[in-house]
């Protein structure tokens, strides 16, 4: 396994500006997520807004991945593959995962989306997961163990009756897409590695109406659905540690995430 990259501060910095613009980009794609835009049409747009922003899509052609983000809708936990054929309609859920390259540093995160009125389990599963990733967040801070991220999201969500998916995890992010660590969203107390000043890693809780594990597709290899067909949701911020805490590298403020 090798070791956590400390990140100096002209990385840090530039991996601040490729965060910023990965935020920027879902506060972008906001206004076109609605009923009846098909998953490709997004990912159109997505590729371009980066591009023009003087950066790289990180998922396109990543191990084979075909387009420039992650669209994942209803019962898909993750890599959900762009497409013509999948229309957004009332009362869908979704998760656009969004990754830039900008002057070789990497930014990393999702947020939901709901289209229409939507039922009040599925409201309810999208705002308990928000949750559940600032608790995660809450944990960070020199001295402390990453275990203890997995520990506060599971402990809630367990509360919830929720599953945590624990076969998908978050990761080390800044000079590659995936370095060490790995973040385990379900985690025993004060297990793992020590976080230090300079660390940089995604948290990004994946959290089930039903059961945890996933089912990752035959057919296009990316697809992880819930094996149950029960609804899932996901959030993700790129995290610096700081001397003192956390600082959320791709916050850029809200914006609507109910259309």
């Amino acid at each position: 396994m090798s070791e956590i990259i400390i990140k100096n501060a002209e990385q840090i910095e530039g991996i601040r500006k490729s965060s910023q613009l990965a935020g920027n980009t879902l506060k972008f794609i906001s206004d076109y997520v609605k009923e009846g835009v098909n998953t490709l049409y997004l990912d159109t747009l997505i590729e371009k807004y980066i591009r023009d922003n003087g950066a790289i899509p990180a998922p396109l052609n990543y191990h084979g991945f075909p387009k420039s983000c992650c669209i994942s809708l209803n019962d898909v936990i993750c890599h959900g593959i762009p497409n013509e054929q999948t229309v957004l309609k009332e009362g869908d859920i979704l998760n656009v995962d969004v990754t830039t390259i900008l002057d070789g540093y990497y930014g990393d995160t999702s947020t939901m989306f709901t289209i229409g009125e939507v039922s009040k389990q599925a409201a309810k599963l999208v705002e308990d997961t928000e949750h559940a990733l600032y608790l995660g967040i809450e944990q960070v801070k020199p001295g402390n163990y990453f275990g203890n991220i997995g520990f506060a999201i599971g402990r809630f969500a367990k509360a919830k009756k929720y599953g945590v998916v624990y076969e998908f995890c978050g990761h080390g992010i800044g000079m590659e897409f995936h370095e060490e660590p790995q973040v385990e969203h379900i985690a025993q107390r004060n297990s793992g590695e020590m976080m230090q000043e300079g660390m940089i890693f995604t948290i990004e809780p994946m959290i089930n109406m039903g059961k945890a594990r996933a089912k990752v597709d035959e057919v296009d290899g990316w697809t992880a659905r819930t094996i149950d067909k029960k609804l899932s949701a996901q959030f993700e911020h790129t995290i610096l540690v700081t001397k003192e805490g956390y600082e959320i590298l791709t916050d850029v403020g809200e914006y609507d995430i109910f259309k």
